[in-house]
């Protein structure tokens, strides 16, 4: 009896010290990759190119949550969505009273607000973190962002910097070097896209700047420090980490998604049979 139970208490300590390392693990590889330094491009940049893709929930919601049932009560757990400890700086987006009304209007009605659900461009930073991968293609003068989901494209002017000339889905894109961090500020939104799939939103007056360095070989830093006055008592900041996709087949797939949402949107209008 003694002997079993000093076998099980064996057991539990081995268990319990392999689960230490498992959560210690991650942490180490933060700590070794303090000091790394990307290799470099032909212009002697940080050389970001590659296929990229963030892995958590602020797809569904930016701020932290739990799991809730999802909108479409027939795909039951398929369309839960999974509770998530949020990407925001502090946890809470600093809306102004009347604004924080609109983002609970907005969640309520998302299935029917949300721009996405429509295939339409899912704006910045939104782009980023959807569970698509996106591709960064360096080159002297600029920088194209090609995103999976809706063929969206971004880009980001290197080399003579000048003001949105007209609203738009994706915005305007300025970007220069700090170092080893890529420094991308975008303005001239529409102001019609959202952050997530929980209704919070902004006006065509967002100011969104994004910091994005190198980790590790397969890792980028992901800042995002979002301005917009009209919607927000002050700027807030997003944190995240972004995974190269390793695979030796890795490669941006075809997704238009517009021939998804024809019947959706438009399938009112079909002429009923006689």
């Amino acid at each position: 009896m003694m002997r079993r139970m000093f076998n099980q208490i064996r057991s539990s300590v081995w268990v319990c010290g392999v689960v230490s390392v498992f959560f210690l693990v991650p942490s180490i590889a933060v700590a070794q990759s303090d000091g790394y330094r990307a290799p470099r491009t032909a212009e002697g940049t940080p050389d970001l190119n590659g296929i990229w893709q963030a892995i958590n929930t602020a797809h569904w919601d930016i701020e932290p949550h739990g799991a809730s049932q999802g909108t479409t009560r027939e795909l039951g757990a398929l369309n839960a969505m999974p509770g998530g400890l949020g990407v925001v700086e502090g946890d809470v987006i600093p809306y102004r009273s009347e604004a924080l009304e609109q983002r609970n209007e907005n969640f309520a009605d998302r299935v029917a607000r949300d721009p996405a659900i429509k295939c339409y461009l899912p704006g910045v930073p939104r782009a980023t973190y959807m569970p698509y991968p996106f591709q960064i293609i360096q080159s002297t003068d600029h920088i194209m962002i090609l995103h999976e989901f809706a063929g969206a494209v971004r880009t980001v002017y290197m080399e003579d910097h000048v003001p949105a000339p007209a609203p738009s889905w994706m915005g305007w894109s300025n970007g220069r070097w700090d170092g080893e961090t890529l420094v991308i500020e975008t303005e001239g939104f529409n102001g019609m896209t959202w952050f997530d799939r929980s209704g919070n939103f902004h006006s065509d007056g967002l100011r969104v700047v994004e910091r994005i360095s190198a980790r590790s070989p397969e890792t980028l830093n992901y800042d995002v420090t979002i301005e917009d006055p009209e919607i927000f008592t002050r700027a807030w900041t997003m944190h995240m980490p972004l995974y190269r996709r390793v695979e030796a087949n890795a490669e941006l797939m075809e997704f238009r998604c517009v021939e998804f949402v024809e019947d959706l949107m438009y399938g009112h209008l079909r002429k009923q049979p006689d």
